[in-house]
């Protein structure tokens, strides 16, 4: 049905958009900002612009950055084997046992 680029933005893209198929952490600098809320809202919304090879250049839909009141955050998606100890053997599964989709949000700053 997919490629395997295609299924992992497919992936990537359901767990960042609705929060589900995966897990969202919030850094320390995040989850204490008054904006948290609009900061998360503005990562579901986030578009990717397809021509932008810089920040989304293998298609994954696993990167990009958002402006709030001045103030930049980024969301980073990673993949990890079941016991989140070690990368997953194969990123474009929806199979939890095969690959947990890990979203950090984190402030500019914080990187």
């Amino acid at each position: 049905m997919f490629g395997k680029n295609s299924q992992i933005a497919y992936l990537n893209d359901k767990l960042r958009k609705n929060l589900i198929g995966g897990k969202v952490v919030l850094t320390q600098g995040v989850d204490g900002d008054e904006n948290r809320e609009e900061i998360v809202k503005a990562v579901q919304d986030f578009k990717f612009d397809k021509n932008d090879k810089e920040n989304n250049h293998y298609g994954e839909n696993d990167f990009g950055a958002v402006d709030i009141k001045g103030e930049k955050f980024y969301f980073k998606i990673d993949y990890y084997d079941k016991e989140l100890s070690g990368l997953s053997s194969n990123p474009a599964s929806s199979d939890e046992e095969i690959c947990k989709r890990v979203m950090t949000i984190m402030c500019a700053s914080e990187y």
